[in-house]
């Protein structure tokens, strides 16, 4: 069965929690893990340069984005390049990647990838999100051009079940993503994973300037009046919604358009 037919109907469920009658508006977020080794055919630059030359810019052309390329600071599986697609809608990601197909320029670049010798990645996972409605799409940092790169925290919450999976929503949409953003954490998305592994399960990205500044606002954070009036209300404890937390940090590549 391809990814393409098995979609709808692993997205039914999700899309049934819509407003009745109205399409859904929220983004559909991509994310891509490459997972690599430290070999001779060096494989973290030959992954980044393809998506420099071909997998961003054709996007782009096709009318996805905002897009990021990150490569892995600190998390499992190092090394590891991670990507962020942004798409407005299921749709959307149907016509873009049938453009991409036809797109002169990224076949070019993508077959040239794919006749270099030896292994140039181990292997490659991608999930689909949809964003939450209390953050409807995709936010990058703000960037004059001047600015150092952020860096980026990646986490992923698994929920024993949909329900309790939708309490944590509930929580963020209500309350938690407003104090994220009041304490300068600077929120990149929110979406819950309607195709990919460990389901059920929400992504989510924050951003910072530094490592400090990370630990500054997770003190801040777990210190926080509103936070602890929140995790304190019956159902939200993190032992009724919460099994599982994996995080990765990120730093975005030279080329990264979110950044």
């Amino acid at each position: 069965m391809t990814r393409r037919s098995f979609l709808p109907a692993v997205a039914a469920p999700v899309l049934a929690g819509s407003a009745a009658g109205a399409p859904p508006r929220n983004a559909i977020i991509e994310i891509g893990l490459a997972r690599m080794r430290t070999t001779k055919e060096n494989q973290p630059q030959r992954v980044a340069e393809v998506w420099k030359n071909g997998f961003v810019p054709a996007l782009e052309r096709a009318g996805a984005g905002p897009v990021g390329v990150f490569g892995s600071s600190i998390g499992p599986d190092s090394p590891l390049l991670l990507t962020v697609t942004s798409y407005p809608s299921l749709a959307d990601y149907e016509t873009i990647h049938a453009k991409m197909a036809s797109d002169a320029d990224f076949r070019s670049a993508y077959g040239a990838f794919e006749s270099l010798p030896g292994l140039s990645y181990e292997r490659m996972e991608n999930s689909l999100l949809r964003a939450f409605d209390g953050m409807p799409a995709v936010v990058p940092p703000p960037n004059d051009g001047q600015r150092p790169s952020k860096i980026f925290e990646v986490r992923m919450y698994e929920s024993n079940s949909m329900t309790s999976l939708a309490r944590k929503m509930k929580m963020f949409n209500e309350g938690e993503i407003a104090i994220f953003q009041r304490l300068g954490m600077a929120p990149v998305f929110f979406g819950s994973t309607i195709v990919g592994r460990n389901m059920p399960n929400l992504v989510y990205m924050l951003s910072y300037n530094d490592m400090a500044h990370r630990d500054q606002c997770w003190r801040a954070f777990g210190g926080d009046p509103e936070w602890k009036k929140l995790r304190e209300t019956p159902g939200y404890s993190d032992a009724e919604i919460v099994s599982n937390i994996t995080n990765y940090i990120v730093s975005p590549l030279p080329f990264s358009p979110i950044r």
